[in-house]
């Protein structure tokens, strides 16, 4: 591939710094794990954005969570059309594979695919309509989330609104997945939504009773 070049040099000396300290000090951990492969207890699912650091929030050691990571954190429903399901094939990897035995979906402030949704059902973003755009396509899952919170006169609350909306949506879909509801079912299997502020720190968990966020 002509078009691949060397890494940049700063992540190349981060990687050199990582390798003489992290590693250095940890080499039969990572052994370990090289040998006896991974055995995360958790599956996470957040969104692509740099800001979401979900291993340093929650202090993960290498091998702990098993990550996903996509525009806005979420789940489509399933969907066993032979087509391609990124999302879909880790889920079911983590689920009958891996044998994880939480799925965590977070969400987070400021998230620029939820704007983009936003946007996008407002008609204020005409190029997320084509169907050419991966984006608009992949934001159509959270519409019926919009049209629950598109009456809320403030904007920024309505963002806030349709952030939490797209988690919920995402556990809902996650039932859909056989091996995800019978694994629910059978209590071999959890699942969790959290929405995280950026701002401040603060993380609200998504209480199935009450049917409300609640702070951490």
């Amino acid at each position: 591939m002509k078009h691949a070049r060397p890494l940049p040099k700063y992540l190349v000396t981060r990687y050199h710094g990582w390798k003489a300290t992290e590693f250095s000090q940890n080499k039969a951990w990572f052994s370990k794990l090289a040998t006896m492969g991974q055995h995360p207890r958790a599956m996470i699912i957040s969104c692509c954005d740099s800001r979401v650091h979900v291993t340093s929030l929650f202090g993960a050691e290498t091998g702990e969570f098993f990550i996903h990571r996509n525009i806005a954190n979420l789940v489509p429903p399933w969907r066993p059309d032979g087509d391609l399901h990124g999302t879909s094939a880790a889920i079911e990897y983590a689920v009958k594979s891996l044998g994880i035995a939480h799925i965590i979906v977070m969400g987070h402030s400021q998230c620029g695919g939820v704007q983009g949704c936003h946007d996008m059902c407002r008609g204020n973003a005409p190029e997320l309509e084509q169907k050419s755009s991966f984006v608009g396509r992949w934001m159509d899952l959270l519409r019926p989330g919009y049209e629950k919170v598109q009456d809320i006169e403030d904007e920024a609350a309505r963002l806030s609104a349709l952030e939490r909306e797209g988690i919920l949506i995402s556990l809902e879909n996650l039932m859909s997945f056989p091996f995800v509801s019978s694994a629910v079912e059978q209590e071999t299997l959890t699942l969790h939504g959290l929405w995280h502020d950026i701002g401040t720190g603060s993380i609200e968990t998504y209480d199935g009773i009450s049917g409300r966020f609640e702070p951490l």
